[in-house]
């Protein structure tokens, strides 16, 4: 499943051909993804310009002049192709579900072999109240997201820290995996309850402002690898390494894996407390 960097890498490659730009034409080459798409959707989309192409969590927004938004998921193997002007061709893959040609010359293909990902368009009072946007919590990479925030968010509870975590009502974005690489650089175990860096008044501890700048390092790292193409996926310190040597210098552990919440932790237990 991408997380917040696989998405806002998506969003970086996409901005150009979005942002300003008209939708020329869309071609909707199915009836659903993971829903239906809405009603008139082509016709709600083709002659709109993409004012504002940003991203909320995982999901990418853009707001058209209509006002509505086109709101997109990749879901769990959704991705976009980009064809530019003097291009070659690229043939039509059946899982190629909806091309978007647009006015800066660029054609994006949404390609989805699953169907996990989603599509739809949302007035500006349904974005407002929409059951899962609307719940949302700061951004990690924003300034609203800080020790303090995150204190007051986790005060009082016994929930595991990395449970915590993926909770997007407390961190929007923040999935299993940078989660898991976050705890590590932070040195906190994901075992520990979510209280714990906080005081009884919801006051930030010390492992609060750790644990916030290590989320916003991971997240950076991740954003810069991905986005620079040299990496499909960027390298990590302890997720899906099982067994391997933690790879902080001079700790001696192991990586150990057990399941949080129905997913897989990876942690170093002699350096992460």
């Amino acid at each position: 499943m991408p997380e917040l960097p696989e998405v806002e890498a998506v969003r970086l490659e996409l901005d150009p051909c979005f942002t300003r730009s008209r939708i020329d034409d869309v071609e909707v080459r199915r009836p659903d993804l993971r829903d239906p798409f809405p009603r008139r959707f082509r016709a709600r989309l083709v002659g709109q310009t993409v004012e504002v192409f940003r991203r909320r969590a995982k999901y990418l927004l853009a707001t058209l002049t209509s006002e509505e938004t086109l709101v997109m998921h990749l879901g769990m193997s959704g991705g976009f192709n980009v064809s530019l002007p003097g291009d070659r061709a690229r043939d039509v893959d059946k899982h190629d579900h909806v091309i978007f040609t647009m006015s800066s010359g660029a054609v994006v293909v949404f390609n989805d072999p699953r169907r996990f990902g989603m599509m739809t368009l949302l007035t500006p009072r349904q974005l407002a109240s929409h059951p899962v946007l609307s719940a949302l919590g700061p951004e990690p990479l924003s300034d609203d997201f800080d020790a303090a925030a995150l204190a007051r968010a986790c005060r009082g509870r016994n929930t595991p820290l990395k449970v915590a975590l993926l909770d997007q009502g407390i961190v929007a974005g923040l999935g299993n995996i940078y989660a898991s690489e976050a705890l590590h650089v932070a040195r906190l175990s994901p075992m520990r309850a979510a209280g714990s860096i906080a005081t009884a008044a919801g006051e930030p501890r010390e492992p609060a402002y750790r644990l916030t700048g290590a989320i916003k390092e991971v997240l950076t790292r991740a954003i810069a690898r991905l986005a620079s193409k040299r990496y499909r996926s960027a390298p990590f310190r302890v997720y899906d390494r099982e067994g391997e040597p933690c790879p902080r210098r001079g700790c001696g552990g192991a990586i150990r894996r057990r399941t949080q919440g129905s997913r897989s932790t990876f942690y170093c237990p002699r350096c992460q407390r």
